[in-house]
């Protein structure tokens, strides 16, 4: 129920240069994001070397930069959609449309291979990335600040610029190009191995059983789980028109997304009913909510569901507006209040 972080992107007509270096005028003018922390937050150590990004946009698409301190630099993956995070990786996750569905991933490591691939849904909901996905246009590069796979030395780090046009974020023929006050969801990860060398190479660390120690997420918005696949707990991203370097414009969540909350409660427990039961539950009263009726932010909403053993739909409403969740996590608002 915790709300996710937030970041108003501003406007820049100029472009910056996708070199990896982040010294284009127009970065000295937009904010960092907070430092990253532990994907499940503060319950866990705090990352050891931080991480932070910042992005800008223009009419054409999204631009993105990041920095992540890191005293050994390394790299092995080479190929074009090798599968980054077997590497420590920057990570990017996209939905532009807020309903959990038909989103985005890119993985960038420090030799400068990408991973694009996008989500029909998520994999709690039964899908496969499609990887054969190519985002057109998209341009990246990286620049490291130090020396790239030589344990000899201490490097500072790396950084990576990404541009990811808005056409290629888009379903259909036409780019869906955002508008002032509009937002997206988008969280940002990065993947850090704990690694030794050995005969002048890092390797990753292995347990007892000869398996490698599990990676550490170190992210944006804190997902509260292990599992970058929630989108529903990804950060807000506000788009701004006003120029980089002008007074940032205040935006604030939609009512919609205190009410949302409520809906991905009912939403956990009937996973969590449907694991015990191998069926879901009948009535929002058998997960244990009782409460139907409640204010949010001095205005009255009603929750209610619909349910057979194999699917649900859950519904709350504080007015003309009616907003579903149903069992594939799939986030919809109804055009009018259904009649009851």
């Amino acid at each position: 129920m915790s709300t996710p972080r937030q970041y108003t992107v501003v406007f820049n007509p100029i472009a910056p240069v996708v070199d990896g270096k982040l010294n284009d005028a127009v970065w000295q003018r937009v904010p960092w994001t907070e430092y990253f922390k532990d994907i499940e937050g503060d319950k866990r150590q705090a990352p050891t070397w931080n991480t932070r990004a910042k992005m800008t946009w223009d009419d054409q698409g999204l631009y993105i930069a990041a920095e992540l301190l890191d005293p050994h630099v390394w790299a092995y993956l080479k190929n074009y959609d090798d599968i980054v995070f077997y590497d420590n990786d920057f990570e990017i996750f996209i939905d532009p449309d807020n309903d959990t569905h038909r989103y985005y991933e890119f993985e960038v490591n420090a030799l400068n291979t990408m991973f694009d691939l996008f989500m029909p849904k998520p994999y709690r909901n039964g899908s496969g990335a499609m990887i054969v996905y190519n985002a057109p246009g998209m341009k990246w590069a990286v620049d490291i600040q130090g020396t790239l796979n030589d344990p000899s030395d201490t490097d500072k780090g790396w950084t990576t610029e990404i541009f990811i046009p808005f056409s290629a974020l888009t379903i259909g023929n036409s780019p869906k190009i955002p508008l002032d006050g509009d937002f997206w969801r988008i969280n940002f990860s990065r993947v850090e191995w704990d690694t030794e060398v050995k005969d002048g190479q890092y390797v990753k660390k292995k347990d007892t059983n000869g398996k490698n120690l599990p990676e550490h997420n170190w992210v944006w918005s804190p997902q509260g789980v292990v599992n970058m696949h929630f989108p529903e707990r990804w950060a807000y991203l506000f788009f701004s028109k006003k120029d980089a370097g002008l007074p940032e414009t205040t935006f604030s969540i939609p009512y919609s997304e205190e009410q949302k909350k409520h809906l991905w409660h009912a939403y956990y427990l009937q996973k969590d009913y449907f694991q015990k039961n191998n069926a879901y539950a009948s009535s929002l009263s058998k997960l244990g909510i009782d409460n139907l009726t409640f204010t949010i932010d001095g205005k009255e909403n009603k929750l209610w569901m619909e349910a057979t053993n194999r699917q649900f739909m859950v519904y709350i409403s504080a007015g003309a507006d009616v907003y579903t969740l149903n069992d594939e996590g799939l986030v919809h608002l109804l055009e009018k209040k259904i009649t009851r």
